[in-house]
């Protein structure tokens, strides 16, 4: 069962769930604000889907199984071989078709989706509006546990899909490709101080994630909406994109957003403002423009 695009509707969905190939998975994680303002504790939603999730739906910690722990830096994408292993145990294979949601902003959902075709596993999408569409419409929901047997995953790595802090650094000497901070424009500004130092990366344009889903539907707008909202960046033109946040979750709805504008050569700053704060010597700027 191949997927034609990085979405799937609700619909589809339940049309589909009895597909002996299919994989869907929970991503959810919420963010609490850490005490000193700085930054935000993760707390996993593993325990709301032993509750309840869509039928057949494994869980994912995107945390605890699907990030670096020796990064130093909360969320970093694992060695290709190591990450594919994780998956390849939840029972996703070659063949599979997979598909993500979570509560709230699909930002987990598409981190998963993004990390997935950076290892060369094509077959993956979104669902488009997430558990709160699926449970408005009255879709099933169940409490059961539906296992999988081990999938064997093949890795075919994208290194170019990932830009680390010296690209960075070039990039702000060069002042290119184009360069998109997912944050909302309080953070991006420095008008609110998220993660110890205010500001953003000189030269990288604003396009926050929240601007990018309908908040009646949980969706994401659709291409035409989309587009002009990365007009200013000439993202859509660019030869090249790199997309980064705050930990590179958020980014990624980005780069779902650029993909279905037809953007399909983008990257994300994995470590983002979490590894950029904390070397003092490099550079952020405050105010609204780039």
């Amino acid at each position: 069962m191949q997927l034609d695009g990085p979405l799937v509707s609700t619909d589809w969905l339940a049309a589909h769930l009895d597909e002996p190939g299919l994989r869907i998975y929970d991503t959810t994680i919420y963010l609490r604000m850490k005490p000193d303002g700085f930054g935000y504790l993760p707390e996993s939603g593993r325990d709301e889907w032993a509750e309840s999730h869509i039928p057949g739906a494994g869980f994912l910690d995107v945390l605890g199984e699907l990030s670096d722990a020796g990064a130093g830096i909360p969320f970093m994408m694992p060695e290709p071989a190591v990450f594919a292993a994780t998956m390849a145990s939840h029972g996703v294979a070659d063949g599979t078709t997979v598909v993500l949601y979570n509560k709230g902003f699909p930002m987990w959902s598409t981190r998963v989706w993004w990390m997935l075709r950076s290892i060369g596993f094509d077959n993956v999408a979104v669902l488009n509006g997430g558990w709160e569409k699926w449970t408005r419409e009255g879709h099933p929901v169940t409490a059961d546990v539906t296992t999988h047997p081990q999938g064997q995953l093949s890795v075919n790595a994208r290194p170019q899909r990932w830009a680390d802090k010296a690209r960075m650094l070039d990039v702000i000497t060069s002042g290119s490709p184009v360069t998109i901070n997912a944050l909302s424009p309080e953070v991006y500004s420095g008008d609110k101080n998220q993660y110890g130092r205010p500001g953003h990366l000189p030269g990288t344009h604003n396009v926050f994630y929240g601007s990018l889903i309908d908040p009646d539907t949980n969706e994401f707008l659709p291409p035409d909406k989309l587009a002009p909202l990365f007009a200013a960046s000439g993202a859509l033109e660019a030869p090249e994109v790199i997309t980064y946040c705050g930990g590179g979750i958020s980014a990624t709805m980005d780069c779902l957003a650029l993909e279905l504008c037809g953007q399909r050569n983008v990257a994300v700053y994995d470590g983002s403002m979490s590894e950029w704060v904390k070397d003092e010597s490099l550079p952020l700027k405050l105010g609204s423009e780039p």
